[in-house]
Order: C-alpha cells, then structure tokens, then sequence
C-alpha cells in the first residue's frame, strides 16, 4: 500500500476519524518558544492537530494538504474553535506548488518527508530569523507496509538547508511510535 502519498488513502482516513482531533506533536509544543512570532506555513497540515495548536498560541496559519477531507477538516476545528485558518490543497510534490505561496515566519514539515529537491526551495519563502521545524520517521524507523524506506526522512535530505539555514535542535527518539527525529532551522 502507498502511505505517504496516496490521496485516496488519507481521505478516507480523515472520514473515518469522525470529530476527533488528534494531540499536536509533542515535540512541537516542546519548542515552540524556538518559533518567531507570526506566520505559520504547515506543509501536510492534515486536519490541523498542530494547526489549532498555533492558532491557540496566537500565530497566523496557513495549512496545505492533498486531502480535500483533511482541510474540510481542519477548518470546521477552526471554525468551532472560533479561529481563522488559511487552507490550500496542493500536491506537496509538485514541483511549482511553493510558487506564489509567499513568505512565512516559520514552516511546519510535520510527518511528512519532503522533497530534498524542494527543501532548499524553502529559503525563499522563510522569512530572516524564521524557524524551519521538520518531524517525522526518521532513517532508522522499521520499514513496514505502511511505511516506506523512502517515507523516512534521510539526514541527506537537509544538505540543501546548509547555505540559508542554521541548524539549532536535533531530537531523536525511539519509542512506542518508532524512529522519530525532530530538526529546528534557523533561516540565516
């Protein structure tokens, strides 16, 4: 089964979880004083777990996402909530979706491996100062049927961020979930 990048899979998923709204990812809430004040651009917002979490801490949030239902999603939590959230469904594989996105504060790359050919795209839409938070499966998760070796974020994804980025925090940890990493950028 395709994972990570199958629509039909996720919107089902997102129909099927009914009105519940997962936790935000815990080592976001961790770090996010790391975070300048602002924008956010969450890249694979899904149905806006992190999403609703800053808008609570009072940032600006745009969410993109290749699920329809994820973003119906997402903005009926934000609609309850009495918040205002930007939503544009995008194929985060496409090679001209950053294109007019504009310019963030910081970005969310949460759970999802992104292009390392888009990666180093990135810099122009961060604005000086701005965070770069990446999370997910890191390279030594166990490949499953779910999840794929090239589902895992690769520490050679990132090499394209060295020339406008300023690593400040790498996390690491092995539990219940599997191989998860966590890398803070700071846009030089």
């Amino acid at each position: 089964m395709e994972y990570m990048g199958n629509k039909e899979f996720w919107n089902k998923k997102f129909i099927k979880r009914g009105n519940v709204l997962l936790n935000p990812e815990s080592s976001l809430v961790g770090n996010i004083t790391y975070f300048k004040k602002g924008s956010v651009l969450d890249l694979a917002c899904g149905d806006g777990r992190n999403d609703l979490f800053l808008l609570q801490e009072g940032f600006k949030v745009t969410g993109v996402d290749f699920s329809e239902e994820a973003l119906t999603r997402l903005k009926d939590f934000a609609k309850q909530a009495n918040y205002s959230v930007n939503t544009l469904q995008a194929d985060l594989n496409s090679a001209d979706f950053l294109k007019d996105l504009g310019v963030f504060d910081n970005i969310v790359i949460n759970h999802y491996r992104f292009s390392p050919n888009l990666l180093g795209d990135l810099a122009k839409h961060i604005s000086k100062d701005g965070v770069l938070f990446i999370c997910g499966f890191g390279h030594k998760h166990r490949v499953d049927d779910r999840i794929k070796k090239e589902d895992l974020i690769q520490p050679s994804d990132l090499e394209s961020l060295k020339n406008s980025f300023q690593q400040i925090k790498e996390i690491v940890s092995d539990d219940e979930r599997g191989f998860i990493i966590t890398y803070l950028y700071r846009r030089k």
